[in-house]
């Protein structure tokens, strides 16, 4: 089984974009949840001594042998300069990924011994 949830939301101005997704399959006897997130904000840099951002790199893996769980998380920040008719934008991203894989318990998938 496989379930997908797909979000896209944009401001009116345009200036803010998130798009998310969640996917949860359930493959012998193991579930696994892949949520992925991206955050875009663009802004116009009216002074010229504004500074980038600086750069962000975040990974943590976990493992759980106790437990049988597994998660994943990675998460990156960043941003580019972009010159658009004359005008200076910085654009601030962040991709987010999150694994988790867990055990289904025999109870909910139907199987008895």
């Amino acid at each position: 089984m496989r379930d997908l949830l797909f979000k896209n939301l944009t401001s009116d101005d345009r200036r803010r974009r998130i798009i998310a997704s969640c996917e949860i399959c359930d493959d012998q006897g193991v579930r696994s949840k892949i949520r992925r997130h991206f955050v875009c904000i663009i802004k116009e840099i009216k002074d010229s001594q504004i500074q980038k951002p600086s750069p962000y790199l975040y990974v943590l893996k976990e493992h759980n042998t106790g437990q049988q769980r597994e998660k994943f998380f990675c998460r990156i920040k960043g941003s580019i300069f972009a010159v658009y008719e004359k005008r200076l934008f910085l654009i601030v991203y962040m991709h987010s990924l999150k694994i988790d894989v867990i055990p289904i318990p025999w109870d909910s998938i139907g199987y008895r011994e």
